[in-house]
């Protein structure tokens, strides 16, 4: 069995090599989640905790903080993918004599997140009195790193504003994890003006 699931090997076992992962998710990004929704104004703390909560995001406050992300493992994991004729959106593969699979299912039953087609999302402008415009309102693009200011930083004047950016900043620091210089789409700050529309995204 195992012979013949090594001949469906994405990557021969002759060319498995060392490899190094740059990651830019962080888990610490809970914490400041955490003390921002702590921060808020006294008349806000539980409406915005609640609807933080609430979110689609929100189960992940309840994490185990300690968690280690071992790239080494998911390099392993990936050199044993596996050629198969099964759905194009499940990827199998080699591990010890058994093929398994990783499909839409296993995402959802580990993240907790719905997914579905992405939209068009090029027409989105920002909102005239959103939080782009009263938080950055010297700035077209607004970076990760300056979100992260103010998300960890700023006092928040409005209810939801914090749930808002802590949203943004979530997405971005650990779901996707991009680089702290990556500008925030428009559309992005656009759709979270709508929470609802936000939590069913896409």
């Amino acid at each position: 069995m195992r012979n013949r699931l090594r001949d469906l090997l994405t990557t021969v076992e002759r060319d498995w090599y060392e490899g190094k992962l740059t990651r830019h998710n962080h888990f610490d990004a809970l914490g400041h989640i955490d003390d921002t929704l702590n921060r808020v104004l006294v008349e806000f703390t539980d409406k915005d905790r609640c609807r933080f909560m609430a979110s689609c995001f929100g189960h992940f406050l309840t994490m185990h903080r300690e968690m280690k992300f071992l790239g080494g493992i998911i390099h392993r994991l990936l050199l044993r993918e596996l050629h198969h004729n099964g759905p194009t959106d499940e990827m199998q593969f080699m591990l010890g004599n058994q093929s398994v699979g990783f499909s839409k299912v296993e995402f959802y039953l580990i993240t907790g997140l719905r997914f579905g087609v992405v939209p068009d999302t090029t027409k989105y402008a920002a909102v005239e009195n959103g939080i782009h415009r009263r938080y950055f309102p010297r700035a077209d693009e607004v970076s990760l790193e300056e979100i992260r200011g103010v998300v960890t930083g700023a006092e928040f004047g409005k209810a939801y504003d914090a749930v808002k950016l802590c949203l943004i900043y979530m997405m971005n620091r650990i779901l996707i994890g991009v680089d702290e210089r990556f500008k925030i789409p428009v559309w992005q700050f656009r759709l979270v003006e709508d929470l609802d529309a936000f939590d069913a995204f896409p």
